[in-house]
């Protein structure tokens, strides 16, 4: 399965944990990153640079550089099944065991974690600097798997993808509520959020990762420098 794990200049470490990991699954990794759907002619999408990252047309921080690309998945796969990760995990299973609970009904499948409280669960302030921004369906589009052929993600085409305010397309306007499926909470879990699953699938280390100032000892680091080692 080919799986698209987000690209950020600034945390390509981060990336490259992510990335070893899943290639142990034999997964075929594909870095999702901005500047090339931009040199290509896909993202065309006006982004201020000058400071923090600012959405022009979402009147909005951008907080990663794959903020919108994820959202680009199904053109770059084309068909078939495929996944996207944000770059803070490590894949701990096999992530091709999710094509067994593939609803071929349902455009994407995420875990719907439930509504956060941006203060009490977040702060102000992301772990890298950046300004927390809330949205509806926070964090369900951080892992996804998509089903490139289903006709519902043809709506999501590049017209949209380069004027919708990026909280609509990160709360999945494009879809019914009925055409997004569910994932197992294993296949994203948060780390130092939620509990630990007896066998997590994808550890997501939203918090930040431990490689990050002040959070060396964070909970569950271990998992991640092993997987950098």
């Amino acid at each position: 399965m080919k799986v698209y794990i987000g690209w950020d200049s600034r945390t390509e470490g981060a990336f490259r944990v992510a990335e070893r990991t899943a290639r142990r699954f034999g997964c075929d990794v594909i870095p999702l990153r901005e500047d090339r759907l931009r040199a290509h002619g896909l993202l065309t999408r006006p982004l201020d640079r000058r400071g923090q990252m600012w959405d022009l047309n979402s009147s909005a921080p951008q907080s990663t550089e794959f903020a919108i690309a994820r959202f680009f998945c199904h053109i770059l796969c084309h068909s078939g099944w495929c996944l996207f990760a944000d770059s803070d995990t490590v894949f701990m299973e096999d992530p091709n065991q999710l094509q067994a609970v593939a609803d071929p009904a349902k455009a994407l499948q995420v875990v719907k974690h439930r509504e956060f409280k941006l203060q009490q669960d977040f702060g102000d302030v992301k772990m890298d600097g950046q300004k927390q921004t809330t949205y509806p369906r926070k964090l369900w589009s951080s892992v996804m798997l998509w089903n490139c052929d289903h006709p519902a993600n043809a709506r999501l085409n590049l017209m949209a993808l380069n004027q919708w305010p990026g909280r609509d397309l990160h709360a999945f306007k494009w879809l019914a509520d009925e055409e997004i499926g569910e994932l197992p909470m294993e296949a994203n879990w948060l780390v130092g959020m939620q509990p630990k699953p007896e066998r997590p699938m994808i550890a997501h280390y939203t918090l930040g990762t431990p490689d990050m100032p002040g959070l060396a000892d964070s909970a569950h680091s271990s998992i991640w420098y092993e997987a950098r080692r």
